[in-house]
């Protein structure tokens, strides 16, 4: 079962188990039906942003989706297992472009977490389209490959590998592939519940 059926899937019955409609989740959010029902059809999920938000309402961490187990003790995640069929897949926001960044959990199955770490493949796009991202919580980027462009607030920050940024994801953002090139990073996503 791919890893975005089980995002579906749990969103869906977390939804059901607070008695909640799809038009109550939209409403609290500020999604639409339509975007609730698409995550929950499994379809293709559009961002981290709405994932978040939903996480918000049903009063659970982001990492709730992509929990297999619960374990108190430490997480160890072998780079072996990381793998293009591991990863899930959202788009960043970018124009009509929705397979441009895989995320590989790398604590789904610590429980209690209040961070969500993942090592993101960005993929490059040829729209410069972008629309910006905000939600609650804080962004830790470290670039491990190529370069990265970060859009923030009114300003670009370009990281090369090697270099970071720490913000707050309550201001206007985007992440995308610098020079047309792929690049790999680690995210590590705080978000208050």
């Amino acid at each position: 079962m791919s890893v975005n059926r089980i995002i579906g899937e749990k969103v869906k019955g977390l939804r059901e188990t607070k008695n909640l409609s799809v038009e109550e989740v939209a409403e609290r959010s500020g999604l639409s039906e339509i975007q609730i029902l698409r995550i929950e059809r499994n379809e293709e999920l559009p961002s981290l942003a709405p994932l978040i938000r939903i996480a918000r309402v049903l009063g659970v961490r982001l990492g709730t989706f992509l929990d297999d187990q619960q374990e108190l003790g430490p997480v160890i995640c072998r780079g072996k297992s990381i793998s293009e069929e591991s990863g899930i897949r959202f788009s960043n926001n970018a124009g009509t472009e929705h397979r441009n960044m895989s995320y590989h959990a790398l604590s789904q199955d610590k429980s209690g977490r209040h961070m969500e770490p993942f090592l993101i493949d960005v993929r490059p796009h040829e729209e410069a389209d972008f629309v910006l991202s905000t939600h609650e919580g804080e962004e830790f980027i470290f670039v491990l490959e190529g370069v990265v462009e970060i859009n923030y607030g009114k300003d670009t920050h370009v990281l090369e590998e090697g270099d970071s940024i720490y913000y707050d994801s309550i201001v206007a953002h985007h992440v995308h592939a610098g020079n047309g090139r792929p690049a790999r990073i680690l995210g590590i996503v705080y978000t208050p519940y």
